[in-house]
């Protein structure tokens, strides 16, 4: 493959993973726990959104319980991401021999 031929195929990547990378920030992941007595919500890039905590999980005397469900909530929401970025963004790595 000539210089030319490899500089437009590493700008088509480039532009690829771009749009990859835009697709991923504008989604949104969710994770629940306690049988759904607390979600979250994470964006594409990891950052919470939103977090929703249903009463009946709101126990005073127990609020070691309340912490792990929220704690639980996050991270099935945070492992959603990381695998959609993986999903989404692993391939292109391939490509570049990564």
């Amino acid at each position: 493959m000539d210089l030319s031929g490899m500089l437009a195929q590493a700008q088509a990547m480039q532009q690829q993973l771009m749009q990859a990378q835009e697709e991923l920030a504008a989604a949104v992941f969710e994770g629940t726990s306690g049988g759904d007595l607390v979600t979250a919500k994470v964006s594409g890039t990891g950052e919470l959104l939103e977090l929703s905590i249903k009463p009946e999980a709101a126990d005073p005397e127990d609020t070691e319980t309340l912490a792990d469900l929220v704690l639980a909530a996050v991270r099935a929401a945070t492992d959603q991401q990381r695998q959609a970025a993986a999903d989404k963004l692993g391939p292109m790595a391939g490509g570049l021999g990564i």
